[in-house]
């Protein structure tokens, strides 16, 4: 397995999103996702991803059970940031205020089984918080050995800036894939000038990209993609044109959609992290054989001709929830 850098941090060139274990994408089995954790350390993959919303709180429970007698083999990466009520789901606050940060980091420390992780994360900016603020709460969680680097998810590059120089920032994630390329306007321009990593979570679309999602009928009543504006009405219909040209290219290569939707983030820059989620041995597999994927230059400029930046039709999130990305 290559690897690579988030700040000062090596991690394995492919992560693993562990959130869709727990909920938003249709049935579970927790069994199949623990052996899905196992299969990837087994083949080299060390970054694990979760956060205490996922859940709430139970995403981290399962990746503390699966990481059991297998913790020096793991990088360890939760969030904070996004506020739940556990009786009622879908009621959701941004909280970046100090106290609340500290108390989260002890509660995902006790959930997950460990005395530290190696990532902790500021899962949204709180508007109401100074960024100076947050982030001078996850320092004292460094100091105090419960973290050995802090990150920021979904932060404009004014923040990232102002959050740097209070503590060195080790990673940004956010969304990067074929259909959301919003990080090359300037984010990416940004952690490369402070050498900060970039952790692209939902590299697959939100398994669009795979190709495998032909019918909005395809997803499960629970499924969180059924409120996604790109998976609605002609959103839907336009963006598996754009599906379709990326299968024509991945037929050409000999791979599959998603493995060069993979490949195609990986080849952006030896500081990019694709984190694709999965909850199956199967996928996660296939999605490892992206590493084996090459694209020259020409691939590459004929993969940005037939899906451009804002290619894709419709809001990556509702509106409501697109509120809360820094910008």
């Amino acid at each position: 397995m290559h690897t690579r850098r988030l700040g000062g941090l090596e991690v394995s060139a492919l992560g693993l999103g562990c959130m869709g274990m727990s909920e938003f994408y249709g049935p579970r089995d927790e069994n199949e996702s623990i052996a899905t954790i196992h299969r990837a350390l087994e083949l080299g993959v060390t970054l694990l991803d979760t956060a205490d919303m996922y859940g709430p709180y139970t995403n981290e429970e399962l990746v503390g059970r699966a990481i059991r007698g297998r913790r020096d083999a793991v990088v360890l990466a939760t969030k904070c940031g996004i506020v739940r009520d556990p009786q009622s789901a879908t009621v959701r606050g941004i909280n970046g205020r100090p106290d609340y940060i500290r108390n989260a980091c002890d509660g995902s420390l006790k959930r997950l089984g460990v005395d530290h992780v190696e990532l902790y994360q500021l899962h949204r900016v709180d508007p109401t918080v100074p960024i100076e603020e947050s982030v001078g709460a996850m320092a004292e969680l460094v100091r105090a050995g419960k973290t050995r680097f802090i990150g920021l998810s979904e932060a404009g590059s004014e923040t990232l800036r102002r959050a740097h120089r209070v503590h060195p920032i080790a990673s940004v994630q956010s969304e990067y894939s074929l259909w959301s390329r919003d990080p090359e306007d300037d984010v990416l321009q940004t952690c490369r000038e402070l050498g900060i990593g970039f952790i692209a979570y939902s590299p697959l679309g939100r398994g669009f990209l795979t190709g495998q999602i032909k019918r909005f009928e395809d997803l499960a009543a629970d499924d969180y993609r059924r409120h996604s504006p790109r998976f609605q009405g002609e959103n839907f219909t336009k963006n598996l044109d754009l599906v379709r040209r990326i299968e024509q290219i991945a037929a050409t290569k000999r791979c599959k959609p998603s493995q060069l939707a993979l490949a195609w983030v990986l080849a952006q820059g030896e500081d990019i992290v694709p984190i694709p989620g999965t909850k199956r041995r199967t996928y996660l597999e296939e999605n490892l054989g992206a590493l084996d994927v090459e694209l020259s230059s020409q691939d590459l400029a004929r993969i940005d001709a037939m899906a451009p930046s804002g290619a894709a039709a419709g809001l990556r999130y509702p509106a409501a929830m697109m509120q809360a990305v820094n910008r």
